[in-house]
């Protein structure tokens, strides 16, 4: 593997969601990622197709045994990283803590992913994405005014406050390491990241323009110039045109009543006295853009200053002319999926491996860390599968 973490090992004990997903991260920038499964692991046809399982090695250790604790740990005496998304204490009674690694290498950045914390009432509780994203305030936020909440996937909790969040403060401590020579312990908790993904709305509520509830908030969907609506062959389009001059420009290309439009983003009107016209206008929209279908307005609206663009599918988003031609995905055995992102001008990534067996490169990995079956160092040292 090739990309800016290439030389940088890591230990990735199997789990789900998050955990994967920094995994992915690390593994995609070219750190040698070798991830931890237990003895007898099965691969689905999910794992197999699973793009945050890409570009590891995988051993296979049973963690409940003394022995194979002690293989663990003599990788760890040669790893970066290693990182656990178990409740907290589950490592510690397993033999692998962070106090023990720690004490063996004294450089290690010991990462730790859960969804509520290290601490606090709730740490040892389980959880979902939709659980985090609710204690947050990020859910409460999001969907139609009157309605309940809308779980937006699982891309907020999960995704960019858990294991992109992990990411960052693993890159971060290796960094840090650099220049100390000691390692530390990271705490990334979902909940965290999620607040942290909601700076903004503080901000805003400080200002008293952010709404508590669904529906009340400029960026939720409640403002006519900032929403999806429906065309005229069942197809969805986007509209952000929230700037003054790009309202101005989405009035002109809709050919609207710019007496009607423009008072809705009137300078002397107070915000609450804007979003009471914001339903009328928002009908009005929605039935223009059901008058035509979605090729029409992607002939008019994609590509200018109005901020616009389709609401396609997973399978149309990989053929857009965009993100092809940005190369923004990429065919691993046969299953389309995100390319490494971001981009660098120098230490590229390589393309994506698809996922291993679990255990199938137990005997290799071991050699090429100087170790045999029984945790004994090997004599040669590395060796090559």
């Amino acid at each position: 593997m090739t990309g800016p973490l290439t030389g940088v090992r890591v230990i990735e004990i199997a789990g789900l969601g998050a955990g994967p997903f920094c995994g992915m991260m690390l593994a995609d920038m070219g750190a040698e990622v070798v991830r931890v499964e237990r003895v007898g692991a099965g691969i689905s046809d999910l794992d197999r197709c699973n793009p945050l399982l890409r570009n590891r090695r995988s051993i296979a250790l049973d963690l409940k045994q003394e022995a194979d604790v002690n293989v663990l740990l003599q990788l760890v005496d040669r790893a970066d990283v290693l990182f656990e998304a178990f409740r907290p204490g589950v490592a510690e009674r397993l033999g692998f803590g962070p106090e023990i690694c720690l004490r063996r290498n004294p450089r290690l950045v010991y990462g730790r992913m859960t969804g509520w914390g290290q601490n606090g009432p709730l740490a040892s509780a389980a959880g979902h994405d939709i659980n985090y994203i609710a204690l947050a305030g990020a859910l409460g936020l999001i969907g139609e005014g009157g309605r309940a909440p809308v779980p937006p996937l699982n891309l907020i909790g999960d995704f960019g406050g858990g294991g992109m969040l992990l990411a960052f403060g693993v890159v971060c401590a290796l960094l840090e390491a650099r220049n100390s020579g000691q390692g530390q312990v990271i705490d990334a908790a979902m909940l965290d990241g999620t607040i942290a993904l909601l700076s903004m709305f503080h901000g805003m509520r400080a200002l008293g323009s952010c709404g508590e509830r669904p529906g009340e908030n400029l960026l939720s969907g409640a403002a006519h110039f900032y929403s999806t609506y429906e065309t005229s062959d069942g197809h969805f389009i986007s509209i952000a045109a929230i700037e003054p001059q790009f309202y101005a420009l989405l009035i002109d290309k809709l050919g609207l009543d710019r007496e009607v439009f423009a008072h809705a983003r009137h300078p002397n009107y107070t915000p609450e006295e804007m979003r009471t016209r914001w339903p009328l206008l928002k009908q009005q929209l929605a039935d223009l853009f059901a008058s035509r279908p979605r090729a029409h307005w992607d002939a008019l609206l994609l590509g200018t200053d109005v901020c616009y663009a389709p609401v396609v599918t997973l399978t149309e988003a990989s053929g857009h002319p965009h993100n092809r031609a940005r190369g923004n995905f990429v065919d691993v055995a046969g299953v389309i999926q995100n390319a490494p992102a971001p981009r660098f001008s120098r230490t590229k990534p390589s393309t994506p491996i698809a996922p291993r067996t679990p255990g199938e490169d137990t005997n290799a990995v071991l050699a090429d860390w100087g170790l045999t079956r029984n945790g004994v160092p090997s004599p040669e040292g590395r060796g090559t599968g």
